[in-house]
């Protein structure tokens, strides 16, 4: 691509509060999700400057059984390196015309599915395979494998009657190459290690 994304961003990772002390002292490493729902395809998954999605994911995740301080944050410092992004109309397209190839091969793909009450598919088994699929034939090609995977879901309820805004719209980013994890942290906003009710830690953001 003659023109990629330059610089560092911030993402936030929601886990078990164990997992993100030991990350942050490097007692361990995070480990690639390889569901075969994964929408971005297969890595570690991040909400890009999104904090308080992060939080949100992992306490309704891990809080209902989990003991005070289980649930918990990592930050990070990410290099997207060869980012495939999806926002780019170009990449987009590209996607767009391999799926084409690949269904005009007859090759059978499965369907996304789990409709939430938006209407919107909360497993996309489709975008998986579609994805794993694109980078095994990018490689194939003698391409340069992308490091990682960017794109925006559209998430939640309107925030208001005709509105096209929703309420947990984010953007992600799938880390394929750990390499481009700089370095992690434990966000100065720390409450949300306590076992507390997100509205309340909601608020104080």
């Amino acid at each position: 691509m003659l023109y990629a994304r330059s610089g560092l961003v911030l993402g936030f990772h929601g886990c078990k509060a164990p997992l993100a002390y030991d990350v942050v002292n490097l007692k361990q490493t995070l480990k690639k999700s390889q569901n075969d729902y994964d929408w971005l395809g297969h890595g570690v998954y991040f909400w890009e400057h999104n904090l308080s999605r992060a939080w949100e994911f992992a306490y309704k995740k891990w809080s209902k059984n989990a003991s005070p301080g289980m649930v918990g944050v990592i930050g990070a410092t990410i290099d997207l390196g060869n980012c495939f992004d999806l926002l780019d109309y170009g990449n987009a397209l590209c996607l767009k015309k391999f799926h084409q190839m690949i269904s005009g091969l007859g090759i059978m793909l499965p369907q996304n599915t789990s409709l939430d009450d938006n209407g919107i598919h909360l497993r996309r088994e489709l975008d998986c395979t579609v994805l794993e699929l694109f980078h095994k034939w990018n490689e194939s090609n003698g391409l340069p494998p992308f490091d990682s995977v960017r794109h925006a879901f559209m998430e939640g309820p309107a925030l208001y009657e005709n509105s096209g805004f929703r309420e947990k719209t984010h953007v992600q980013i799938c880390i394929r190459n750990l390499h481009c994890i700089q370095g992690c942290f434990l966000p100065l906003k720390n409450e949300y290690l306590i076992d507390s009710r997100f509205e309340g830690l909601a608020a104080s953001y």
